[in-house]
Order: structure tokens, then C-alpha cells, then sequence
């Protein structure tokens, strides 16, 4: 089962930023046991919503041809706990883009307060000759994956510029 941590875009800008929103509710089986009686969102969830922002934002860059994947957490600084209620807004940018890998800077914030800074790198599978170790078909970006900036699109959002928020 593929798990998805952002809820929709509110603002993409092909090949440069994207801002996505994720809220965080007690209906998210993973609260309940971290911790009981104190529920917070896993910093390591956090990553990960700042990975499928950023993985999106990199695969579109090149039209989804390419399987991108997390190759390394250059820097993840948490300052604040996340807890039900909560509506965050994850914003990532491109620093650098190559033929083989992608570098992303990024912040999660809770209205005006940093929650998190988390920096990423991006590898591209099919230009670091990945050969026969991986299956043909994108694997990465699925139409589940993908559904999310489809959304934004047809929302009225513009993926060639900044986009206004979307509906839930």
C-alpha cells in the first residue's frame, strides 16, 4: 500500500517550487500509538511529505519520463511538534537539477512558525543506468501520486506558474 502524506497543491511552479498542504487529523492510524495519550506526527513522516512534494516538483521538471527517488537527507532541523489539528504548509524548492540528480531546499510551517528545514537529494534511476535492476513502467510516479498536481491543474491551478489555492 503506497501511503500519501501531502493533501493537495496550492501553489506549483514547473522545474522551480511547489507548496503543498497536509492536515493532520486523529483519523491517521499512525497518531494513535506515537504516542498514546500525546499523539505528534513522526518527524520522519514530515520528511516524507516533504519528499513527495519535492519528488513531484522534480518529476515534472521532465514530464514524469523519469523514475525519481529520495537518495539522501542532506539536512532535516525540527524546531515544533506536530499534532492533530494542525494544517501545515510544505514549501520546496529546486536548487539544482542534472541529468542524473536533483537537489531540493524546503520548510514545514504551521502558520507563521518554522516546524521544520529539510534539504533533499534526488536521484534519476533511468540516468544513472539503472539497467535491468529496476522494472520498466514508472513505478514511482503512479496515477495515485500524480492524481495530486492533476487536481491542482484542474482546480485552476497552473503548473507554468504560480498557482492560487486549490479546492480540498
Amino acid at each position: 500500500m503506497r501511503w500519501i502524506w501531502i493533501d493537495k497543491f496550492i501553489e506549483f511552479e514547473s522545474g522551480r517550487r511547489a507548496v503543498a498542504v497536509k492536515n493532520v487529523t486523529l483519523a491517521e492510524e499512525h497518531l494513535h500509538d506515537h504516542f498514546p495519550g500525546f499523539p505528534v506526527m513522526p518527524e520522519c513522516l514530515m520528511i516524507e511529505a516533504m519528499a513527495q512534494t519535492g519528488g513531484i516538483l522534480v518529476g515534472q521538471a521532465n514530464d514524469f519520463q523519469e523514475k525519481v527517488v529520495l537518495a539522501k537527507i542532506s539536512k532535516a532541523a525540527f524546531f515544533d511538534y506536530v499534532t492533530p489539528g494542525d494544517s501545515l504548509r510544505i514549501q520546496v524548492q529546486i536548487d539544482t537539477m542534472s541529468p542524473e540528480a536533483a537537489c531540493t531546499s524546503g520548510r514545514i510551517t504551521r502558520g507563521d512558525q518554522t516546524i521544520a528545514e529539510i534539504d533533499l537529494m534526488f536521484s534519476h534511476i533511468d540516468h544513472n543506468r539503472a539497467g535491468k535492476k529496476f522494472p520498466e513502467d514508472n513505478f514511482i510516479f503512479t496515477g495515485t501520486i500524480t492524481s495530486l498536481l492533476r487536481d491542482f491543474t484542474l482546480s485552476g491551478g497552473q503548473t507554468g506558474s504560480r498557482g492560487r489555492e486549490s479546492g480540498g
